[in-house]
């Protein structure tokens, strides 16, 4: 006689055995490329799961790295649960970086437990007010979220280039960079003799407010009817329109402060080009994490796991670190190829494509 919690398990197991089998296929091909470099893949992996929790301080940077992707993550399935593909979460964080230092320059004079919040909340204003200019020239104007998203990274990106090379550069120094943040804005360091912060406990304050307003409050149920069936969410009585410019604003602010944590954590100060791509790196973790916040913090760390401990198997294996980036592409392939090969998304697919297609002919009749 199964229960509620074996019918739970039972589906949690469900969830996870594709991610779990993605990830396994992704080691052995990976090893397989080692193996053929002439290089021992045992070694390696041993030299990746030192390199990220053989010490205090490898679990800590295999955190750090993690934060980040956590908040990007979550800035991609938010959107995506409104039926929204947000590309833009490297955008976002820049902005969101750019509205935190703002605030822990030129704000001063205050304590630190009305700083500090004050530069978070300004990170998630910046990112969030980039993200919902995004949901409003959808709602508006009809214009694809794919590709003002994707647009308006190079315009974030490219602004801070600007403004670190030109009105907000330190004075005092020749890279491109801003001055320090007032210490009062830093997040402090919760770890002795590691660089572990404060961060961590706001990427999980984050993904505890996603599964709340998701799952517990009529706005996220709104946003989860749309994103499921917009005919029905309209018919319902709900706002559509507003809804997704709403979930881009949510989606934004998690993208800002993901580039927020980032500053206010490690670099104190702006600087050019300081993510790696953890917006981008964000879509494959929601990805590999099904949208959801346990799966989207595993996989966090997992990618956390493999930035932090590739470092060593460089050094120690002569392993090159665009491996990693093999081992990445090649678990979401298998994830997505999953997605695929379900009928039911092969239909959601094409019912897309096609509405794609119609919206393409009429906007050139209407143009003829």
């Amino acid at each position: 006689m199964t229960t509620p919690i074996m019918n739970t398990l039972k589906e949690w197991f469900k969830d996870a055995l594709t991610p779990i089998l993605a990830i396994i296929l992704a080691f052995f091909i990976g090893g397989i490329i080692i193996y053929f470099m002439g290089i021992s893949p045992i070694d390696a992996y041993k030299s990746l799961i030192r390199g990220s929790m053989g010490s205090k301080s490898a679990i800590a940077e295999t955190l750090i790295k993690a934060i980040p992707l956590v908040l990007t993550g979550l800035a991609f399935s938010i959107a995506f649960r409104c039926g929204l593909f947000n590309i833009g979460a490297e955008g976002q964080l820049y902005m969101g970086a750019f509205a935190a230092v703002a605030a822990g320059i030129y704000v001063q004079g205050i304590p630190a437990y009305i700083h500090l919040p004050l530069a978070l909340l300004a990170g998630i204003l910046g990112g969030g007010l980039w993200g919902m200019l995004c949901g409003w020239l959808k709602v508006r104007f009809g214009a694809n979220e794919i590709i003002t998203t994707v647009m308006f990274n190079y315009v974030a990106i490219l602004w801070i280039s600007y403004i670190v090379t030109g009105p907000f550069k330190d004075p005092s120094g020749t890279m491109p960079q801003t001055s320090a943040i007032a210490v009062t804005a830093q997040l402090p360091r919760i770890l002795p003799e590691t660089r572990l912060h404060l961060g961590i406990m706001v990427a999980l304050a984050a993904i505890i407010f996603f599964y709340i307003f998701l799952w517990h409050t009529t706005k996220g149920y709104e946003i989860r009817i749309v994103g499921q069936n917009l005919h029905a969410a309209r018919y319902a009585g709900m706002k559509p329109e507003y809804n997704v410019v709403l979930a881009m604003f949510i989606a934004g602010g998690m993208g800002g402060l993901a580039g927020t944590s980032e500053i206010l954590g490690l670099q104190h100060r702006l600087i050019q080009g300081f993510s790696p791509g953890y917006g981008f790196d964000g879509i494959a973790v929601a990805l590999l994490g099904r949208n959801g916040p346990i799966g989207i913090f595993l996989a966090a760390l997992l990618f956390g796991m493999l930035r932090s401990g590739g470092n060593l198997m460089q050094m120690l294996n002569g392993v090159p670190v665009a491996i990693i980036y093999v081992i990445q592409a090649l678990v979401i392939i298998f994830v997505v190829s999953e997605h695929l090969l379900k009928s039911s998304n092969r239909k959601a697919i094409l019912t897309y494509l096609s509405r794609f297609q119609v919206k393409e002919r009429g906007t050139k009749n209407h143009g003829n």
